[in-house]
């Protein structure tokens, strides 16, 4: 079993952990909401020390109870609270007890009928939990928008009211929140897509629920971290040489696209692969060499020139700057051909969405969602629905290691197991950065990583390098910026 840091859960996995808490663990639905409430007033009172005006938003449901029980702690400490009940307040256990226990502190209700919140230092969010998968409506949206509207941080209880806990969509009004604190076990839908917007930070409260009630239901991901990349990148033997650092072949750089190449040969460098060669267009062989003077840099007219480039190199980075001509087709399809292991990306995926290269054996596909749907035939909105389904499929269709790119990169492997990227920020929003990350990955594979394991190292070390880099700021950020920073990262 994953730790509890690491395991992302579906919504239906975490209602079987609660339901076998109640019976194996002698832990009820009316201790887990109290205990949910008391970790949600402690994560309050530590992250908003100042707030005195509290306003707490409440649903209908089980999550509508946890606000009830956060408004009766708070109350009892003096804090002035006003509770906005969205529709009918919750009539079935647990929560009706913590309505019950509310009105019986003497704590007010005030029917939520439209328009702005009462001012307040905070506001808590406890619309909708884990359940919802439809947007919401009526009145529920209306509220969602007075939320947003006012200007006091924002905590939400569980998941921001409107985002779909299993896929990280929203498919209507959703909470922007400043910080979720989620409860039991991480919801997988809270790490990827839009939730990268709407959560804030997020944290975990597993609320004392025993590891036996985790047992026989299985994480359905896993959250990348530092202490996987420490493993991967152990400390090289100090009798190494160049040669058993790996040879890292990128092919691309058409007409006007020299620099794509060259972003993935410097990235593959500074990851540490021991040669790196670029297979190119006559015209951009001296600009390359005069920016990364490591690299042997080779004119390739056609697939017969190729051929001796492929024989000496360990791995191939194909896709950066390639573009879609007849030269870009049969340098493709000759690496392709090749039985190397390769990293595609850019322009060879849409090669292979095309139909016109097929996808070699032993391969890592790393499509952005646009090139994600033309791989898998949808629209980019349905992939945005559904991540999960949608980089699961790709590797399935595709027999090949996928990394879907954005918000919460997610890979996949042939078997389905997912693992998501926690790291990286709006200024990787850039040309370039797709590139870089195909040399790191490639990298990493020549030195000896499996696909896997180099496409999860390769992610989380190139979304640290972005984060690095925009220590001075997220706008502006380049990909050369973000290169710059690979070299300690890959030396943990």
């Amino acid at each position: 079993m994953n730790p509890p840091q690491t395991a992302l859960y579906t919504v239906a996995a975490v209602r079987a952990i609660e339901a076998r808490a109640a019976q194996t663990c002698a832990i009820d639905l009316w201790t887990l909401m109290r205990r949910a409430g008391q970790a949600a007033f402690r994560a309050l009172r530590a992250r908003w020390p100042e707030a005195t005006r509290i306003v707490i938003v409440c649903g209908g449901g089980n999550n509508g109870g946890d606000g009830y029980v956060v408004a009766e702690l708070a109350r009892s400490l003096g804090l002035q609270v006003v509770l906005v009940q969205v529709g009918a307040a919750p009539a079935c256990e647990p929560a009706l007890r913590a309505v019950s226990a509310w009105r019986a502190a003497g704590g007010e209700v005030l029917a939520y009928t439209g328009g702005a919140l009462p001012a307040a230092d905070l506001v808590v969010d406890a619309l909708f939990g884990i359940g919802l998968d439809r947007a919401p409506q009526g009145s529920a949206a209306a509220a969602i928008a007075a939320i947003n509207a006012q200007s006091a941080p924002v905590f939400a209880l569980d998941v921001p009211s409107g985002l779909n806990a299993d896929s990280g969509y929203a498919p209507g009004a959703c909470v922007q929140a400043s910080a979720t604190l989620t409860f039991v076990a991480w919801k997988r839908g809270l790490w990827t897509g839009v939730a990268a917007k709407v959560c804030g930070e997020p944290q975990l409260a597993t609320l004392e629920v025993a590891v036996e009630a985790f047992a026989g239901t299985d994480a359905d991901a896993e959250l990348l971290g530092l202490s996987q990349l420490r493993t991967a990148l152990a400390p090289r033997a100090r009798d190494l040489h160049k040669g058993g650092c790996g040879h890292v072949l990128v092919i691309g750089g058409d007409h006007g696209h020299g620099g794509a190449a060259l972003l993935a040969a410097r990235a593959a460098a500074r990851t540490g692969a021991g040669l790196v060669s670029v297979a190119t267009r006559a015209q951009q062989v001296a600009p390359i060499l005069a920016s990364i003077p490591e690299a042997m840099v080779h004119a390739v007219a056609s697939s017969e020139d190729l051929r001796g480039l492929i024989d000496r190199a360990d791995v191939i980075a194909l896709g950066p700057g390639l573009g879609q001509s007849d030269w870009g087709l049969q340098l493709a399809a000759e690496a392709c051909a090749s039985g190397r292991p390769m990293v595609l990306d850019a322009d060879a995926l849409n090669l292979l969405a095309a139909g016109r290269i097929a996808a070699p054996a032993h391969c890592v596909l790393t499509p952005h969602p646009g090139e994600a749907a033309r791989l898998l035939g949808v629209d980019v909105a349905a992939i945005a629905q559904d991540r999960y389904a949608a980089v699961r499929e790709l590797a399935r269709r595709f027999r090949a290691i996928v990394v879907l790119k954005g918000a919460g990169s997610l890979i996949a492997d042939h078997g389905g197991a997912v693992a998501v990227c926690p790291f990286g920020n709006p200024g990787m929003a850039a040309g370039g950065m797709g590139d870089a990350l195909t040399g790191v990955i490639a990298a990493l594979i020549a030195q000896g990583l499996g696909l896997v394991d180099a496409a999860r190292a390769g992610v989380t070390v190139h979304a640290l390098a972005g984060d690095r880099a925009a220590g001075n700021g997220e706008r502006g950020l380049l990909a050369t910026d973000l290169i710059a920073e690979l070299r300690m990262l890959v030396n943990p």
